[in-house]
Formats: structure tokens, C-alpha cells, sequence
């Protein structure tokens, strides 16, 4: 199957605005599309020059000296020649990047004081120790929906190890709806405090696991203020 060029007339007008590497291995293969299920089209043999168009997740779409378009993986790429001889230096994301990253996000599920939770969450990491974030939680009772939301603290004492445990503070807001239908009670909104610990887990590229642990006190109008723990696992994401 073979690929044309995508108007390469236009695309040597400007082919200095590119990248061009050389191939250093026997040959690379040019996928028709960004994917391994793609049929390989191509080879581009070794000391041939290839001119990099853009780079779509793992893989690279690139011209051959021919004018045939196709895409390369990153492992083959990371292994071709710049000009100047040096190795092309591939950008991937990996332990380094997550511990410099400045944002984060994710979803995390657990229990709430004997109620399942699910949490969404986006945090801003100003130093390498510290962050803050903003949590929305909603949890499901027998007897109530309690929806939260939470600013955090967050202090990761040692960022560098892969498993990095780390505290945290914060406050918020707290509306309880109860599920009674004999009698109409009313909407509950209170304040609320808690402190808690967790553990932050990288696994690969910009993915990490996160587990916590909190204790909240929710600061209730009566004379007793309601002690709730909750526990809570999930995936987040890091730019």
C-alpha cells in the first residue's frame, strides 16, 4: 500500500521550519497511520535522511527522501542522528517530569463514613514539596447524599521516591440531604475541617496512583460537632 505525500509541494517550500534526522539502525519502518495495528508501507534504510512533520502520542509522523509520508514509533526515532552526530533526543514523560510537574488531576473512590464516595480533584504544585488543590466529593448513604468540597494543603516530603507518602490540611463545606420520606427534614449545610495522609504511587508516563486517608470534623450548628474518617483510592493524570 503506498502513501502520497499530503501536498509536498507546500511541504518543501518550508522544509527548513523541520527537524531532519538520520537513520543510525539497518532500517525504520513507516506505518500508515499512528498505531501499531497500521500496515508498515515503507523502510527508510540506514544513513537516509528523514524530515520529522509532528509528533502524535508515541509516534512521529515523518517525510522519507522520496516524498512518502508515514509514522515511526518513538523507540525507532530515539535511535536516529541529529546533524551534528548526537542522538535525537525523544521528550517522554517519566519520573523526572512527575516530580517537576506543575498540575495535576484525577478521580478517586473510597468510603465516607460508611457511605461510597467518589471524588474529583485539581491540584497546582508551586514547589516540589508543596501543593494546593480543590476537591469535589459526592457521597451516596442509606439514609443521606452528601455532597463537599474542599481547599487543601499538601506537603510530599521526599518527591523524589517512587513511592512518595505525604500529608495534608484543609477546609470546606459540607451539604447533607437526607433521604426520609415520612417526614420532609431539611437540608444540612455545614463547615468543616480535616487532616490526613496519603501515598502517591508513579507507574509510567504522566499516570501515578494516589491513596489517602482523612479525618474530618464537620462543624455542626448542634453542641456536638460529627467526627467522619474516610478512605479513598484512584488514577490520576500530571502535566
Amino acid at each position: 500500500m503506498m502513501v502520497k505525500a499530503e501536498n509536498p509541494a507546500d511541504f518543501y517550500t518550508d522544509n527548513a521550519a523541520y527537524q531532519q534526522v538520520e537513520i543510525a539502525d539497518p532500517f525504520i519502518e513507516l506505518h500508515t497511520g499512528p498505531g501499531r495495528g497500521y500496515p508498515i508501507f515503507y523502510i527508510v534504510e540506514k544513513g537516509q535522511q528523514v524530515t520529522i512533520i509532528r509528533k502524535k502520542t508515541q509516534w512521529y509522523k515523518v517525510v522519507s527522501p522520496r516524498g512518502k509520508f508515514g509514522w515511526v514509533h518513538e523507540d525507532q526515532m530515539e535511535k536516529t542522528l541529529l546533524p551534528d552526530g548526537e542522538n535525537y533526543q525523544i521528550n517522554k514523560p517519566d519520573q523526572i517530569s512527575y516530580i517537576n510537574r506543575n498540575f495535576e488531576a484525577g478521580a478517586l473512590f473510597g468510603d465516607f463514613g460508611g457511605a461510597n464516595v467518589m471524588t474529583l480533584y485539581a491540584g497546582w504544585n508551586w514547589t516540589t514539596n508543596l501543593s494546593a488543590e480543590l476537591q469535589l466529593s459526592q457521597a451516596l448513604g442509606n439514609v443521606s447524599d452528601i455532597q463537599f468540597a474542599n481547599l487543601n494543603i499538601l506537603h510530599q516530603p521526599f518527591p523524589e521516591w517512587r513511592f512518595s507518602p505525604f500529608v495534608k490540611i484543609g477546609s470546606g463545606i459540607i451539604q447533607t440531604k437526607p433521604r426520609a420520606t415520612l417526614v420532609l427534614p431539611e437540608d444540612r449545610k455545614d463547615e468543616m475541617v480535616h487532616a490526613g495522609v496519603g501515598m502517591r504511587v508513579y507507574v509510567s508516563r504522566q499516570f501515578f496512583i494516589r491513596a489517602e486517608y482523612n479525618s474530618y470534623t464537620i462543624l455542626t450548628s448542634r453542641n456536638d460537632n460529627d467526627e467522619v474518617e474516610e478512605w479513598k483510592i484512584g488514577f490520576s493524570v500530571y502535566f
